[in-house]
């Protein structure tokens, strides 16, 4: 059956009925809408991404509660994309987030939609890029995504984002030394939430101590307190987004991809690796060319790594490769091991121990180890 395609005048002047069917069929990746989705383009990159992640149970579902009261005070239309796990029964979202933002359900400004990771990495899902277009085309002042809870190298929001919200629990002690080489420094602002708990000044303290709270591209990293569940420091927060707004501007994801800048804001960094669908349309279009082909992908880590277990490269008979398993640390030996699996079919399993050195050059506090599974497709 035909999937009916949307009316985009109707998305346009404010039907949340078509904005709902809409998103639902991007999540679905309905292919029919592609065509459709183009025609966005001339809405595209007014409403600020507000990114907001962190560890799970920092409180980001809370923090956004209140700021979304504290945001429609100041009179903007929000939207809001929760990322939630994906149920293991029904393959859709948990719902726990949107569950914590109920009270504006009503609100004929804000619109509220969970969407389900579906076991993508990296805290996104791979719909939220294309879903936050058709909010953005919607006419919302704001698109805040919240990503799943993430761990330190789980990062991917930094591309789709406007402006990051790191959220920190208190009590991070030692793991500051850590995640600053990670997730705290893709941060425009950090929030220490629930900071009426005892541990809070100790993190604050640390926070301010580990140069974090830098200056790149005339924009310095600041730092907010808050207590979301009571309101506080939230005002200051919507400031501080608001502000970021006027300095940096809007629509970063619009921006080519090219390789990030480091956290001094010089040098660069390993671009991002490519989407799975990227990659495996890659090796569908090397095979039809008649091109052996490999697939490596990440199965364990221990310490530092910088990319997670599930990370793919792909590489064919050429030495042409799409993907990353380290950030550039080990992609040659991996490349290399590739041409002996195509040759032979064999599968290998690979073990690589990244030194203290090459995992500072990807931005990682300190090295460890790493398996890469190498096979053959096809």
């Amino acid at each position: 059956m035909r999937s009916s395609i949307p009316d985009l005048s109707a998305l346009r002047a404010g039907s949340r009925t078509v904005l709902a069917r809409l998103l639902t069929q991007v999540e679905n990746a309905d292919e029919a809408l592609v065509p459709l989705l183009e025609q966005l383009a001339p809405w595209l990159g007014r409403a600020q991404v507000l990114g907001i992640t962190g560890a799970p149970g920092a409180g980001k579902s809370t923090l956004i509660n209140a700021l979304l009261a504290e945001l429609r005070r100041r009179g903007q239309r929000m939207a809001v994309l929760a990322i939630d796990p994906s149920s293991p029964v029904s393959g859709g979202a948990l719902l726990g987030d949107r569950v914590r933002m109920g009270e504006h359900g009503e609100d004929e400004q804000v619109f509220i939609r969970s969407l389900a990771s579906r076991g993508a990495l990296g805290g996104l899902a791979r719909a939220a890029e294309r879903m936050v277009d058709v909010l953005d085309a919607a006419g919302f002042d704001v698109v805040i995504v919240e990503t799943v809870g993430v761990g330190q190298s789980e990062v991917d929001i930094r591309h789709l984002a406007d402006c990051r919200v790191v959220v920190c629990a208190p009590s991070l002690g030692d793991e500051v030394q850590a995640a600053k080489a990670g997730i705290l420094e893709i941060a425009d602002i950090l929030v220490v939430n629930k900071a009426d708990l005892p541990q809070a000044a100790r993190t604050v303290h640390d926070l301010q101590a580990s140069g974090v709270l830098r200056s790149v591209d005339g924009w310095t990293v600041e730092l907010v307190p808050t207590v979301a569940s009571a309101g506080q420091g939230v005002a200051a927060l919507a400031d501080l987004v608001e502000r970021h707004a006027r300095s940096a501007g809007v629509g970063r994801r619009r921006a080519a991809p090219a390789a990030t800048a480091d956290a001094d804001g010089g040098g660069s960094r390993p671009a991002p690796p490519a989407s799975d669908e990227a990659l495996f349309a890659q090796i569908a279009d090397w095979r039809a060319q008649g091109r052996g082909v490999a697939l490596a992908t990440v199965v364990r880590t221990w310490g530092s790594s910088p990319r997670p277990e599930g990370s793919h490269l792909a590489a064919d008979e050429r030495c042409e490769f799409i993907g990353s398993v380290s950030g550039g640390c080990i992609e040659a030996a991996v490349i290399d091991e590739a041409q002996r699996v195509i040759a032979s079919g064999e599968p290998r399993l690979l073990e690589f121990g990244v030194s203290d050195e090459q995992a500072w050059e990807v931005g990682l506090a300190c090295g460890g180890r790493i398996q890469v599974y190498v096979e053959r497709i096809g």
